[in-house]
């Protein structure tokens, strides 16, 4: 090993990355695109406010404190429908998923259970939705629990059960702080898995590789400086991520040196995939294919976007089988929760597993065998 032919190679790199300033552009604004997209949609997730069209066919005080206290309950942003318009046609004409429909005698209805006693009094509030509307459900949700409260307190019996709830964090967290470890991950493996294929497939392609082994530089010179060179991308992108992330949605999370861990273990570990490819697949737009087929799958089902709960049972299996899952996994434990035993437990699976494919990546990377 000769640090001044690694030092050397590692500054052509940089100066090459330099100049295409396109790639470098779309390498560090591609996450920070996704980071403001996801934070600007998510940011206000704890202060929602749906859109609920109500058509209130009584017209009375009882139908308003009603109304008034889906506003203050449910946190819905009122619109009036006309009273005498078709509730199922104006869903479809005015394109919304939900019009909620308070009939006539509701307050007659309320009287006479109220001064008479009579139990067999009810008004039903008719629900007219699309069911093709992605939160329409959550809408009826939180209408029914609203709807729930209002008859406890016309009936004046406490509630038996209560609810209490305790997160086992000292400290809220928003969507955005779960978010940014993920797209960390993410950012570096992209990085590194296209950046050594893109790379080597073009030096092969143009002789490059076969000339190597006739200068001074050994194979251990060129696989270091190539992962100095990814490791020196990912902090410079990780850095950016971080910045963004704290100057626009000033999030809360603990840097920490698990943090520089996580980022070298996913460089080893897609740098040694990388490597592996482009032994095997040796032309671009085959190379190209290939880390799409590896890469996109681990994007979407690695937990990056969204929890693994939220997937059936088979492909949360299928999930902690990628490697990208534990860097996700490792960083939310180290930068989120601080559980330096869980970023330990993941740090060790994915240590172990960039081991493997780095050998073998070292193994597969071989001068003679490119000539």
């Amino acid at each position: 090993m000769n640090p001044r032919i690694i030092g050397a190679n590692l500054v052509v790199k940089l100066l090459s990355f330099y100049r295409e300033k396109t790639t470098m552009f779309f390498t560090f604004a591609f996450p920070i695109i996704l980071i403001l997209v996801f934070g600007t949609i998510f940011m206000s997730q704890d202060n929602v406010e749906y859109h609920l069209c109500v058509q209130d066919l009584d017209q009375t005080k009882t139908s308003a404190e009603a109304i008034e206290n889906l506003v203050v309950n449910g946190k819905f942003k009122i619109t009036r429908v006309d009273p005498a318009d078709n509730a199922s046609q104006f869903v479809r004409d005015s394109r919304v998923n939900l019009v909620l429909v308070i009939p006539k005698g509701l307050e007659k209805s309320l009287q006479r259970r109220e001064f008479f006693n009579d139990y067999k009094a009810t008004a039903t509030i008719t629900y007219v939705y699309d069911p093709s509307s992605s939160s329409v459900a959550t809408k009826m949700d939180i209408l029914n629990a609203v709807l729930a409260g209002i008859n406890q307190e016309i009936a004046g019996v406490p509630p038996f059960i209560k609810s209490s709830a305790k997160s086992i964090l000292t400290k809220k967290y928003r969507f955005i702080e779960f978010f940014v470890p993920g797209i960390i991950a993410m950012s570096v493996m992209t990085l590194s898995l296209f950046g050594t294929v893109d790379s080597d497939t073009e030096l092969q392609q143009k002789g490059v590789i076969r000339k190597l082994s006739t200068t001074p530089i050994t194979r251990s010179d060129w696989i270091l400086s190539n992962i100095f060179y990814q490791f020196i991308l990912a902090l410079i992108s990780t850095v950016t991520m971080l910045l963004v992330s704290y100057a626009v949605f000033d999030v809360s999370l603990h840097i920490n040196a698990w943090l520089l861990v996580f980022i070298l273990l996913d460089v080893f570990a897609f740098v040694g995939i990388g490597m592996l490819l482009t032994r095997y697949v040796k032309e671009a737009q085959s190379a190209a294919a290939a880390t799409n087929a590896i890469s996109y799958p681990m994007m979407f089902l690695s937990g990056s976007f969204f929890p693994i709960e939220l997937m059936p049972g088979f492909l949360q299996k299928f999930a902690k089988a990628l490697p990208l899952f534990y860097v996700n996994e490792g960083l939310r434990a180290s930068m989120v929760f601080e559980d330096n035993m869980t970023a330990l437990r993941y740090a060790a699976i994915i240590g172990i597993f960039a081991m493997i494919v780095f050998i073998l990546g070292i193994v597969a990377t071989k001068w003679e065998e490119n000539s």
